[in-house]
């Protein structure tokens, strides 16, 4: 056993984890890799995540992909760019103007056209099922005890955002019950209707009173004079646009590297500073959470999917892609395929939460 304690993973684990599996799903639209990414993540979530209430946001972020995929495909064969290929049908087509190039109403609809616009619909699910997985996985209200005090008020605002979506997942089934006690339609079109309005309501302000609170009990600060602050707020802003300007400048082609790689360090050390500066000052915390060798077996993992893929596509570029002209089955790359295979190692090293340990002990028993 990794560790003989009862406290679940470290949430920066989880969440550097989801990270790389999301980085490795932008980098291909092969169908094959993108499947396996989500299937990874599927099984990673069934077997790890527990009853809390953030537990299901990974299933209403997989619907949401799901839609994702077909307004891509449906905006495509409405409206799409004609590419040619072999045609599957034609629908009644609509001219337009010189100035609207581009776009077109109508018109054949080509397999290769379809089946691009489904492999790009597929990678920004695979994403969104990463993120959920995140959320389903880690307590959002855990990742704010491990920032550091000079990002404490981003990191309310962080935590608000990320809780909306497993609030969302509540309020849904909250509201459902009570309009079906009410004999009022939950399903279809007229269901989603009446639910749209007091769902998100309810979910955002839950999410605002939920950070409000944490802010009201002094939640992860740190006891720092004004004058320090100030400082270290200049020291971390005056770094992240640095950063920004110094990879605006290594990524420009026409500049020279040297100057931008130059600004990118010295804005980095600038934030660095910054955060350290502000992390001193006395600090209570109750059980807090320990990094062990679990979460570097899992964040190893994440980073194995990432560099799988990164080795593919340097040894053959097609391979990362969904090969269109001549249209044929996609590639199955060795390096990416066991790197993300090496991505469920958390199934296997993560501990189990406490809900799914219980019932572990009643089967057994």
């Amino acid at each position: 056993m990794l560790r003989t304690r009862l406290q679940p993973l470290h949430p920066i684990a989880w969440w550097c984890w989801a990270g790389a599996l999301a980085v490795a799903g932008s980098r291909t639209t092969n169908p094959l890799l993108l499947g396996l990414l989500f299937a990874v993540v599927a099984w990673v979530v069934t077997t790890r995540r527990g009853r809390s209430p953030w537990a299901r946001s990974f299933g209403a972020l997989v619907r949401l992909g799901l839609f994702v995929i077909v307004i891509r495909v449906v905006v495509q064969v409405l409206f799409g760019n004609r590419v040619p290929g072999a045609t599957w049908f034609t629908l009644p087509s609509v001219p337009l103007p010189s100035w609207a190039a581009g776009v077109t109403i109508g018109g054949p609809v080509t397999a290769q056209e379809t089946i691009g616009a489904f492999c790009q619909g597929l990678q920004i699910a695979v994403i969104l099922a990463c993120f959920g997985a995140a959320n389903s996985l880690a307590s959002s209200f855990r990742l704010l005890r491990c920032v550091p005090a000079g990002l404490y008020e981003v990191a309310v605002a962080v935590t608000v955002a990320i809780s909306f979506t497993p609030q969302v997942v509540l309020s849904i089934a909250r509201v459902r019950d009570a309009r079906r006690l009410r004999g009022r339609a939950t399903r279809g079109l007229k269901g989603w209707r009446g639910l749209a309005v007091p769902v998100l309501d309810g979910a955002l302000e839950r999410s605002v009173a939920l950070a409000a609170s944490m802010d009201a009990r002094g939640f992860g600060r740190r006891s720092t004079s004004p004058r320090r602050r100030q400082v270290t707020a200049a020291a971390t802003l005056g770094g992240l646009v640095g950063l920004g300007i110094g990879l605006f400048e290594v990524l420009d082609s026409g500049s020279a590297s040297g100057i931008g790689l130059a600004v990118v360090l010295v804005g980095g050390a600038l934030v660095i500073g910054g955060l350290v500066a502000s992390s001193h000052g006395s600090r209570t915390r109750y059980r807090p959470d320990r990094w062990l060798g679990a979460e570097w077996l899992v964040v190893a993992a994440g980073l194995a999917a990432v560099a799988g893929v990164v080795a593919a596509g340097s040894n053959d570029p097609n391979a990362l892609v969904q090969p269109l002209y001549p249209l044929a089955l996609p590639a199955g790359p060795v390096l990416a395929l066991a790197g993300i295979l090496a991505a469920t190692v958390p199934s296997a090293v993560a501990p189990r939460p406490a809900s799914l340990r219980a019932e572990l002990r009643e089967a057994v028993a």
